[in-house]
């Protein structure tokens, strides 16, 4: 931490909801009420909730073909609205509304056709790092471990981040940080790169990952201890959807994970205990080796874990 703060800018507080397409609704439903979300149906789409939260963070529509990333909404503030606007408009960014949309909003095009929505919206990202859920002590006498039936099924609290595969990185990093005005949190050469948001944030509310295009490759959802990561690893496999990568914990971000492949080939994530960037605070990042990039301890990596199914050739 530096003795001056660095000043605030206007830039994207929040992930508001992410949309995308698959060819089949009624798996999707299956796999994210499965992953312990609240879904609803509406006609040629599901939304997706947290349990007890009224926050939409995400729509998945009826395509045909494959599964494909259609738009990103972040959260603004209404004071930053001019700013974000000239930026877009100095830049050449400006698109239309996208169709899946409600038409609200700026619209921009950032680097590979990514198509994003700037809404003015509360901030739904955490002000300070979230707490654990404790765990319950049992009696003397007693093991500290439930028994497989007494485990209820976890129920994340929040969307964490969202990473994107795209085809430059830093390209992507200077989009990031001049338009949507978010800050380099680390990265990994040309591969991998992490940034969070100046308004106070977790170590990244948004990643981009090298590939041959554009595509959704997780998202990341926060849960309240390392047990409901792990639990949340076996309930999927009770579902069904044996194919992941974890239990684990990352270096860039600190996190402990399980990632979940859903049907198309990208992947939900539970998280719990990321790193959190304190509004004003100066994060000292760094350009890590490739070993950093991906986890401290945990199984090895599947190949697959790398391929974007939205563009096969990568």
């Amino acid at each position: 931490m530096s003795d001056s703060s660095p000043s605030i800018l206007p830039g994207v507080h929040s992930i508001n909801h992410f949309v995308l397409s698959v060819p089949d609704l009624d798996e999707a439903a299956h796999f994210y009420t499965a992953f312990g979300l609240r879904v609803e149906r509406r006609d040629g789409q599901i939304d997706l909730y947290c349990v007890g939260s009224p926050h939409r963070w995400g729509s998945v529509h009826a395509g045909a073909g494959h599964k494909k990333l259609q738009y990103v909404s972040l959260g603004i503030a209404a004071e930053d609205v001019a700013e974000m606007a000239g930026r877009i408009a100095r830049n050449g960014l400006a698109t239309e509304p996208h169709p899946l949309s409600d038409g609200a909003g700026l619209w921009l095009c950032g680097p590979g056709d990514m198509v994003f929505q700037l809404l003015v919206s509360p901030k739904v990202s955490p002000d300070s790092k979230p707490a654990a859920v404790p765990r319950q002590a049992a009696p003397a006498g007693r093991g500290e471990a439930p028994s497989r039936r007494q485990v209820a099924q976890v129920h994340p609290r929040r969307l964490s981040h969202l990473l994107f595969f795209c085809s430059d990185v830093a390209l992507m990093i200077r989009f990031a940080e001049d338009i949507l005005g978010l800050r380099l949190s680390d990265c990994s050469g040309d591969v991998v790169a992490f940034l969070h948001g100046c308004h106070g944030s977790e170590h990244h509310l948004l990643a981009f990952a090298k590939s041959s295009g554009t595509g959704l490759h997780h998202s990341s959802w926060d849960v309240g201890n390392i047990d409901e990561v792990g639990c949340g690893a076996e309930q999927m496999r009770t579902a069904g959807y044996k194919a992941g990568w974890g239990v684990g914990r990352h270096v860039l971000g600190s996190n402990y994970f399980y990632y979940v492949r859903d049907p198309w080939g990208s992947y939900a994530e539970y998280s719990h205990d990321m790193d959190f960037i304190p509004r004003g605070t100066v994060w000292r990042g760094a350009d890590n080796p490739p070993e950093d990039s991906l986890y401290v301890w945990g199984p090895d990596v599947p190949a697959e874990f790398f391929i974007n199914h939205e563009h096969k050739t990568a």
